[in-house]
């Protein structure tokens, strides 16, 4: 539970909290003819609003669609656009090219080590896209060339490396 509901309530009655707003409860109404019932109704200093976010049919529709589409962007092509606890990425295909993913941890030197590794097998790389978020980094890179499992367990074996991903 993130609140306990007579437990605001006391506060709230007490003066020791000013006021609350809610729209999501512990036991919640199975449909619009099924009464609702709490202690906080007719508190002067609350607001009670109906958790409609993913109840109707509708919503819930659209928030499974738009899920599904994120992960299969990012399995597919490594796009992180809207992602929340997480750096964004999306940046188009370059044509014939390999897409080559890295998480790593955030500190100086990361995106000069993963180039070097690359250039030493003699792939040019074509787009690249760095972006961090608090401590983690995440690198999209097309390379024009097919690399090996070997470019894999290089970038693996850095010290900031958290996970790399060959795509194609």
């Amino acid at each position: 539970k993130v609140v306990v509901i007579p437990e605001l309530a006391k506060a709230l009655e007490s003066g020791h909290l000013g006021g609350a707003a809610l729209d999501v409860y512990p036991e919640e109404p199975k449909s619009n003819d099924d009464p609702f019932s709490s202690v906080l109704q007719g508190l002067p200093n609350v607001f009670l609003t109906p958790h409609v976010g993913g109840s109707t049919e509708e919503a819930q529709e659209k928030i499974a669609l738009e899920v599904s589409y994120a992960l299969e962007a990012y399995l597919s092509r490594g796009v992180t656009a809207g992602a929340v606890n997480f750096p964004e990425i999306d940046i188009p295909i370059s044509e014939k090219s390999h897409r080559v993913l890295n998480i790593h941890r955030n500190v100086p030197g990361v995106l000069g080590e993963i180039n070097g590794i690359i250039a030493r097998l003699g792939a040019n790389i074509q787009a690249q896209s760095l972006r961090t978020s608090g401590e983690v980094g995440y690198l999209v890179m097309d390379v024009d060339q097919s690399l090996s499992r070997d470019i894999k367990k290089e970038i693996d074996s850095l010290e900031a490396n958290i996970r790399t991903r060959l795509l194609f």
